[in-house]
């Protein structure tokens, strides 16, 4: 398991990632990032909705709703932007220089 403290510079970025195929809602992506993840890192749910008023509130992603055949009724959906977009690539950056520079401090004992 990944500790939250570990990765919380980067909740943002899997939520991106999840919606960068389709629309999706908190807890097919909360899911998605469990199964993805194999079980190692489980976004709690209060970070998952903070992150999203965040990410909303920056005009990374935009919410809807939308009614649910099956169940019938209404669920909030998530859509990346196309700041969103740009943002998701610029943390991806950010992630590859913060490997190279962990990496250089990681050693088999």
């Amino acid at each position: 398991m990944i500790s939250s403290d570990v990765i919380r510079g980067y909740n943002d970025t899997l939520i991106l990632y999840m919606l960068l195929e389709r629309d999706s809602y908190g807890y097919e992506i909360s899911k998605n990032i469990r199964t993805l993840s194999e079980e190692k890192y489980i976004m709690k749910e209060t970070t998952l909705y903070s992150a999203f008023t965040r990410l909303e509130k920056n005009g990374y992603i935009h919410s809807f709703f939308k009614e649910e055949e099956s169940f019938g009724k209404r669920r909030t959906y998530y859509r990346i932007t196309p700041e969103g977009l740009m943002y998701y690539r610029e943390k991806c950056a950010e992630w590859q220089v913060t490997q190279e520079v962990v990496n250089k401090f990681i050693k088999e004992l």
